[in-house]
């Protein structure tokens, strides 16, 4: 029953109005079928016309038709009841409000699954068939889906835009390119796509490399923070061993002086209870003589009282009272008051040591961070000079080679292999490494100021030895508000004053550019990886230029 090649399915066995299989089918004039009850239906409703169309084609018909059952579809669509019809396509298979729907399909749309850019038309994969059979149709652009399509009609023209004006950067078509935008440059769209293509691929290199950079720096940042934390670690584990050490110093002469002082208790309390002893047998030995004494005195024979009174009378040497001291309460005295000028002189001690750590720790503090005042800048700064050595010939050092000013006259300077030869520059004496920060005070403007690797070419092209034109030096344009490195140029946030502030982190990779007046700021931070020491400099584009570093300690 079915031809090969031909494809029947439920949708072509359905009425278009009810999206069913057809029930008692009828036949148009133009050919197209329905439920007999679906098409009276749809026609009663148009009875006030008096013309009656096709739901599908729109051909109109005057008088109404009569309408015929199709024995011959009817018979078809039972026996194809019986036999089995190939699956309906799938709910997700048809067009949804978001999806692009087949142009071709009638009824219950299909979704697109590419459009014709030749056609302006999208197509299900049952109607795009023929652009893969049919030759001239293979020629055709296939794109995924678009709802777009009516986009790429001129507006004026009704035609397909396939150029583009460069002048006025829009798509055109071939009509608007002679009338429109005549005398503009045109160019086939496909032309501009392969150019912009090119631009694409180098931004998109441009993209990727910033990728591999970031990711580079967010490992770094990952092992930094893992040294910060095992730093601190380290620190807190060195600092408590410390502070144990301390307090078990402190702990262990605690216990010499308690010790000290139960041992000179103890022999003082000897001596004492020595003493009340020895006092204690003279007070017996006074009470005993004192009684002899009282009954001596009540002897009555004058001549017994006399023969015994010289013995009886007669007394032992009395304890000497002079050593005898009584200090309530001041015994220790002094070792309360010397212990109490060492925890004086201790907490003096802290007091002054707990500073110098308060200091380290925001010592800390600002490594990991960038100073936030012009006072923690200056920590950092460095005096920097100016190489003879490397100063173009039109360039007069002064003031201990720390300014510069472009006369347009040829200086003395012998031949060295380090001086600029093409372009009004000069490089520090000085290596710039770790974290060091300068200031620069420029005179009227086309000064730029610079910081580059030693090994920066000193002769040859623009590109090759101006700063910020290569890949081994930094730029601050200060004319033009812009940093050049690599010979791209990248806008700055402000104009910067007279005076301009560089602060670098080598090991972070990171040079910053200040505005420096009642407050700093920031202009410009690179983010990089430093590779050599870098040096200093100025360039200059105008006679009577100037910029000299500053002294800032």
């Amino acid at each position: 029953m079915e031809q090969k090649g031909v494809q029947l399915d439920r949708e072509t066995f359905s009425c278009s109005i009810c999206l069913d299989l057809l029930k008692d089918p009828v036949t148009l004039p133009c050919g197209h079928n329905y439920c007999m009850e679906c098409i009276k239906v749809h026609w009663d409703g148009q009875d006030g016309t008096g013309v009656y169309s096709c739901p599908r084609c729109r051909q109109d018909f005057i008088p109404r038709p009569v309408l015929d059952k199709n024995t011959m579809l009817a018979a078809l669509v039972e026996e194809l009841k019986k036999t089995g019809l190939q699956a309906a396509p799938a709910d997700h298979c048809y067009a949804g409000p978001e999806d692009v729907a087949c142009d071709f399909c009638t009824g219950r749309k299909l979704k697109a699954v590419k459009s014709c850019l030749f056609c302006l038309v999208s197509y299900c994969e049952k109607h795009l068939q023929p652009h893969y059979d049919v030759a001239p149709l293979k020629k055709h652009k296939l794109v995924n889906p678009s709802k777009k399509l009516q986009e790429n009609i001129c507006s004026l023209h009704d035609e397909v835009m396939k150029m583009f004006c460069r002048t006025d950067r829009q798509i055109i078509c071939s009509l608007c390119s002679v009338e429109e935008h005549k005398d503009h440059d045109t160019v086939s769209a496909a032309a501009e796509r392969t150019e912009r293509q090119r631009e694409l691929e180098g931004s998109r290199g441009n993209v990727q490399q910033k990728i591999q950079d970031r990711q580079k720096d967010v490992k770094l940042l990952q092992q930094e923070v893992e040294d910060i934390n095992q730093s601190a670690e380290k620190t807190l584990e060195g600092n408590e061993k410390l502070f144990t050490q301390l307090m078990s110093l402190l702990q262990e002469r605690s216990r010499d002086v308690k010790q000290e002082v139960r041992s000179q208790q103890e022999t003082q309390v000897s001596r004492v209870k020595e003493l009340q002893e020895k006092l204690e047998q003279e007070i017996a030995e006074l009470k005993r003589k004192d009684a002899e004494l009282e009954q001596l005195s009540h002897t009555e024979d004058h001549n017994e009282f006399l023969h015994n009174y010289p013995s009886v009378s007669a007394l032992s040497e009395p304890t000497d009272s002079s050593s005898i001291h009584i200090r309530p309460l001041t015994y220790f005295q002094d070792v309360t008051a010397a212990v109490s000028e060492v925890r004086d002189k201790l907490q003096q001690v802290l007091d002054e040591e707990w500073k110098k750590i308060s200091v380290s720790v925001k010592e800390v503090d600002d490594l990991l961070s960038h100073p936030k005042t012009r006072a923690g800048f200056l920590r950092y700064s460095q005096e920097i000079t100016l190489d003879p050595n490397t100063a173009h010939t039109f360039l007069l050092l002064s003031d201990g080679n720390r300014k510069a000013v472009f006369i347009h006259q040829n200086q003395s300077y012998s031949d060295h292999p380090d001086r600029f030869s093409e372009w009004c520059q000069v490089l520090s004496r000085e290596s710039l490494t770790g974290r060091c920060y300068f200031e620069v005070e420029k005179r009227r403007g086309g000064v730029d100021v610079a910081v580059a690797y030693k090994n920066i070419n000193r002769t040859g092209s623009w590109k090759e030895s101006g700063f910020g034109r290569n890949n081994k030096s930094w730029s601050l344009d200060c004319s033009n508000n812009s940093l050049w490195f690599n010979n791209i140029k990248t806008p700055v946030s402000g104009p910067p004053s007279s005076r301009v502030g560089v602060y670098l982190d080598h090991s972070a990779g990171t040079l910053s550019f200040y505005s420096v007046s009642e407050t700093m700021t920031l202009l410009h931070r690179v983010q990089t990886t430093f590779t050599q020491p870098l040096h200093a400099g100025f360039r200059f584009f105008s006679v009577g230029n100037s910029a000299e570093f500053c002294k800032l300690k």
